[in-house]
């Protein structure tokens, strides 16, 4: 059963992975015996990042804009100049804007947007080919509690993160055919940089704390056994599902 969740030989391009969750899933891969490719728009920040690893578990450090159709394709081409092909696709990157939907510049909303969603598009689309022509790949879609329920002031990441919920269900129906498992996880309330400020917010904190069953705020490390599951063999027939990893958060009243 192990071998099941053995990532060995795999290559695993995870987006956002400069820090936070994205950081947190690369290490569960290279943990796993997966190759990690790093991404992010901070070189700079990359390279911190991958001094982190074993030296034998960092393919190396992407640097585009997921939200920028030219850019992708401009850091894609020069990933096919490496020769590396992607087995495993985390699409983790992601921004947040509080601002309430009245205030809000559509231009501001367009990027978050972009960024959230449009994004794992773009991304995916360059990788499912190679996927395809091997007759197999695992693509994990990263939501948020935000695709079931909405809070104030965070609009269009919430309208992003319930659209990638069902992009992940539409990837999954279109790709099953070539080999191509498409999940998403849901992360509830997480100790990271993106969720600083409503941390540092007391009653805040505390509310999020006392609401989730688990009596808690989550930590990076809580996603990993779910993010090796869905990038393994051992999900081999589970696609189009989200499961989400917030404590109980969803299940009580």
């Amino acid at each position: 059963m192990t071998t099941d969740f053995d990532l060995t030989g795999e290559l695993a391009l995870v987006t956002g992975s400069g820090s936070g969750i994205g950081l947190g899933i690369a290490h569960a891969l290279a943990q796993a015996g997966a190759w990690v490719l790093l991404h992010g728009r901070d070189r700079g920040k990359l390279e911190v990042a991958a001094g982190q690893f074993a030296p034998d578990r960092v393919a190396g450090c992407a640097c585009f804009d997921i939200a920028d159709e030219s850019s992708v394709a401009e850091g894609f081409g020069e990933l096919a100049d490496t020769g590396h092909m992607i087995s495993i696709l985390v699409n983790n990157a992601g921004s947040q804007l509080r601002q309430s939907l009245l205030d809000m510049d559509p231009a501001d909303w367009r990027r978050i947007i972009d960024i959230n969603l449009t994004g794992a598009f773009l991304v995916s689309r360059h990788v499912v080919p190679g996927m395809r022509q091997r007759g197999r790949g695992k693509i994990v879609n990263i939501t948020s509690l935000t695709a079931e329920v909405a809070r104030p002031d965070v609009g269009p990441y919430t309208a992003a993160k319930g659209g990638l919920r069902m992009l992940t269900r539409a990837m999954a129906v279109e790709w099953a055919p070539f080999g191509i498992q498409v999940n998403a996880i849901g992360p509830g309330h997480i100790v990271t940089e993106m969720t600083a400020a409503t941390r540092a917010q007391p009653d805040f904190e505390a509310w999020a704390r006392h609401r989730t069953p688990a009596g808690r705020w989550g930590e990076v490390r809580d996603l990993g056994g779910v993010a090796v599951f869905l990038a393994s063999r051992a999900s081999d027939f589970v696609t189009g599902q989200t499961l989400y990893v917030d404590g109980g958060f969803l299940a009580a009243m």
